[in-house]
């Protein structure tokens, strides 16, 4: 499945917080977008694995994207080796997307900036011809391919971003498919532990962070990405 967008996060709902309406925009542009979840969220205080599965299932079809599937990789405790790099790698060449977009490169939860970093070394590995990998049962070795760059997006902490995307009449959309993580989120008859994500600010910084980011470039909501390479622009005609 050739897609023009694959998009990467450590938990369920990470894709969505970070660059959902960024992805529904794509969308609604014809492009085709995918996900994948590297662990399920079993560590999470609130709601199951299960109940995460259903909720990433409910809000991939908010956001209308083509694919999602999830690694299963273990929640807190996956690492950035070889056995988890090749797994991504045989992802990246199944998908072939031109963009990828992974987690933040520095947070609060452990487990974005080591996806962030173990998704990045992944492109640049799934490139190298060397590199023989098989897609499930097939005979014939995948071949190599590297997407044209790799966006990371801001999750907890108030990175700088490098790029900024106008995303303004897509907040709705990313915004249900947010919520559609019913267990996470804030919800004043939920019986379940606070948590950092659960509160009425968390859900309102969702509006507010996206507005502000807006603002600075003269929009209505923005969402920013962070790039580990120069981003190339054929003209100055082509920045906003």
């Amino acid at each position: 499945m050739k897609l023009d967008i694959l998009a990467i996060g450590a938990h369920p709902d990470d894709v969505e917080l970070g660059c959902g309406a960024t992805l529904a925009k794509e969308v609604s542009k014809g492009k085709k977008v995918g996900i994948i979840d590297l662990t399920r969220g079993e560590l999470g205080t609130r709601g199951t694995a299960e109940t995460r599965d259903e909720e990433a299932f409910n809000s991939a079809k908010i956001l209308g994207v083509q694919s999602r599937i999830n690694m299963r990789f273990a929640d807190g405790f996956f690492v950035n080796d070889k056995a988890h790099q090749l797994e991504i790698i045989k992802m990246i060449r199944y998908y072939r997307p031109e963009i990828l977009i992974c987690n933040a490169i520095d947070d609060r939860h452990i487990d974005h900036p080591k996806g962030s970093q173990l998704v990045s070394d992944a492109c640049f590995l799934s490139g190298l011809k060397k590199i023989e990998t098989f897609y499930n049962d097939e005979k014939q070795p995948q071949d190599p391919w590297r997407p044209k760059v790799v966006y990371h997006y801001i999750q907890w902490k108030d990175i700088k971003p490098d790029v900024v995307v106008d995303v303004s009449g897509f907040m709705d959309k990313k915004e249900k498919s947010v919520l559609a993580y019913k267990t996470q989120f804030f919800d004043p008859n939920s019986k379940e532990p606070e948590t950092p994500i659960s509160s009425k600010n968390f859900t309102d910084s969702i509006d507010y962070r996206a507005r502000n980011l807006g603002r600075l470039i003269g929009v209505e909501h923005a969402e920013g990405y962070t790039v580990e390479r120069f981003v190339a622009v054929e003209s100055l005609f082509d920045l906003k």
